[in-house]
């Protein structure tokens, strides 16, 4: 007979948080909303801890490499999507990392002997207006100049010339040596009025430039996510349990800082041999599994050596996994089970796996009850997609603007990995996803800020400065069908509706 469990499947519509003391402390400039994203030993430090408590979901209609750069400079992380070439995948991971860094590694880079026409195909291709001149063209060659648009006018240089006749040549650069501190060289900027600080070593060979735009970027992010090392902008990526053993060596290469296994059922053999070939080979690799829904299958994924856990199967926007297949379970209920079991193995070991809620998001008050319920963090796709820096088309229908979005289980997804059962049939047999729109709402940055209020608001609310404190202290309440009515406008006539003659 099959084993039945007692409890109810819940959502997080069916709870509302319960105020508790809110202190002189807390108010919105008080709250820290800094949180582990991978696992870590009592009285030790995650090696990655999000600044927000947000990360996108591993999905081709919400995270390449335009959103992961400005989800990382709002202090989240994005999952690089798996359903594509691996070269792909990894070159949208390098570019995540060349595009924001104290310290950058040059990628545009001509010799003397090439001509403007060079220039400008360099400066069509990649969008960079600094060109270094190095002796061989490469990126740690020799340097001889720069080049930047200041150093030619179209409408008088020839488009033969060659680079050496109008560069602005070395001995009139202002440079700086290897050893210099990120602190020191925004200094010299400063000093000298530059645009662009070359940084070389004792044999005059290129090692990274040093931009004023970065610093005037960082200090408008001041939640950044970066590499304390040599700043750059982490970045997750997604691999399936088919070619791991191709994809996250060159995800590594690429530098990658995070791995996450992107599957609709994470309670399996295949994710569990996947884990166990990462932390043989790439051990300093962080790298999460899921999804699961109940204790048993948390336990497995980490003692195969998952650094997170991600929990949620059937309750995303685009997800149809529940109707299709008749498995799942309310989002709260998930959440809540499985922090339990992060609870207890932490009691047990002294380890700390953060869990991460996938799915279930409608309001952004939802955001809180999932992190009161246990939740480290929350991956989010539907939010996420309806930003510019989404990768989907921004179009018009019925009159209003909105931005593609469908799941990776949607026959246009066409990412059957995700869905694998182990056999050696390739295809989907049946879509878990649709295909679909969501309400255009512009600049992430801007719908970011308003999140962000939010949900420092409520935890103003009940009495906590922390995402630990709120765990460890939120009062929830289960709420009936007329709660829900009577917690929204009720018998008014909304202006927006009504019609005055």
């Amino acid at each position: 007979m099959a084993i039945f469990t007692s409890d109810t499947s819940h959502t997080f519509g069916e709870y509302l948080l319960i105020p508790g003391l809110t202190t002189r402390e807390c108010t919105p400039e008080n709250i820290d909303l800094r949180t582990p994203l991978t696992k870590f030993r009592k009285g030790e430090e995650p090696k990655i801890r999000l600044n927000i408590p947000f990360v996108s979901a591993v999905m081709q209609s919400v995270s390449d490499n335009k959103l992961a750069i400005e989800l990382a400079r709002n202090g989240g992380l994005s999952f690089i999507f798996v359903s594509q070439p691996i070269e792909d995948q990894a070159e949208m991971v390098r570019k995540v990392k060349k595009f924001k860094a104290g310290f950058v590694t040059s990628d545009s880079n001509l010799t003397p002997d090439q001509t403007l026409k060079d220039v400008l195909d360099l400066v069509a291709e990649t969008g960079h207006s600094t060109i270094a001149i190095t002796e061989d063209g490469t990126p740690d060659g020799r340097l001889l100049g720069l080049v930047t648009s200041r150093d030619y006018r179209l409408s008088t240089t020839p488009r033969e010339t060659p680079i050496r006749d109008f560069m602005t040549p070395f001995d009139k650069l202002h440079v700086a040596k290897v050893g210099i501190t990120l602190s020191e060289a925004n200094d010299l900027i400063w000093e000298h009025k530059l645009n662009t600080l070359p940084v070389i070593d004792d044999n005059q060979r290129l090692q990274y430039f040093v931009f004023r735009k970065d610093y005037d970027s960082h200090r408008q992010n001041p939640y950044e996510l970066s590499d304390k090392k040599n700043k750059t902008l982490l970045v997750g990526a997604g691999v399936n349990t088919r070619d791991y053993k191709e994809r996250i060596p060159a995800l590594v290469e690429a530098g990658a800082d995070v791995l996450c296994i992107d599957s609709s059922d994470g309670y399996s053999e295949w994710q569990k041999e996947t884990l166990e070939w990462c932390k043989a080979h790439y051990p300093d690799i962080p790298i999460g599994a899921g999804n699961v829904v109940e204790r048993e299958g948390f336990r497995y994924l980490v003692d195969a050596g998952a650094d997170f856990i991600k929990v949620g199967i059937g309750g995303g926007s685009i997800c149809i996994t529940r109707e299709q297949k008749g498995i799942g379970r309310g989002q709260a209920s998930a959440v809540i089970e499985v922090a339990e079991a992060r609870d207890e193995y932490y009691k047990e070991t002294g380890i700390y796996v953060p869990i991460c809620s996938d799915g279930g998001i409608v309001y952004d008050y939802h955001m809180v009850l999932a992190m009161a319920m246990g939740a480290d963090f929350l991956m989010m796709g539907r939010y996420f997609a309806r930003f510019d820096e989404s990768p989907t088309k921004l179009l018009r229908v019925n009159g209003n603007y909105v931005k593609e979005y469908w799941g990776e289980g949607s026959n246009r997804a066409k990412n059957w990995q995700r869905y694998d059962s182990g056999s050696d049939t390739k295809g989907m047999k049946f879509e878990e996803g649709v295909d679909s729109y969501v309400p255009y709402a512009g600049k992430m940055k801007d719908s970011l800020v308003s999140t962000l209020a939010k949900i420092k608001s409520t935890m103003c609310s009940c009495g906590s400065t922390t995402l630990s404190h709120l765990r460890d202290h939120a009062r929830i309440t289960l709420i009936s069908q007329t709660s829900i009515v009577e917690g929204g406008a009720h018998d008014v006539i909304l202006k927006d509706s009504a019609k005055v003659q």
